[in-house]
């Protein structure tokens, strides 16, 4: 079982059903259509979610990585991306991952909770 979060470029949604109605357009074109490079500041994303988390490989011997498709850079397409993690881990990486997504001035969806994170719970809790 895997937990998944699309981030993406562009003005954040009025709420959360606007922000459903993007991620389906999204995914749609760049998810289930051509797979394009990266955009800059997804590519960015990416790599920030690689410097804090190791990608998943066939050498990843001690499990350590979150991940549950890769390599990571495989899962972004032009101003999007779409991952999965184990979801043995995600509650704290998926929390993480959406802060580092704001940081980045980007949207982050939660397609199980059909929200925008991080959430301003998330938010709050961060800054304690």
């Amino acid at each position: 079982m895997s937990y998944d979060l699309a981030v993406w470029e562009g003005e954040q949604p009025a709420d959360d059903a606007a922000a459903g109605e993007v991620y389906d357009r999204l995914y749609a074109t760049y998810a289930e259509g051509e797979q394009l490079p990266p955009t800059p500041r997804i590519r960015a994303y990416v790599l920030a979610l690689l410097e804090r988390w190791v990608d998943l490989s066939s050498d990843d011997k001690d499990d350590a990585s979150p991940w549950s498709a890769g390599p990571l850079m495989d899962e972004a397409s032009g101003p999007f991306v779409y991952f999965t993690m184990r979801y043995s881990v995600c509650e704290e990486v998926s929390t993480e991952a959406a802060r580092m997504a704001a940081a980045h001035g980007l949207v982050c969806y939660d397609p199980q909770w059909e929200r925008v994170r991080p959430t301003a719970e998330e938010r709050a809790e961060a800054c304690r």
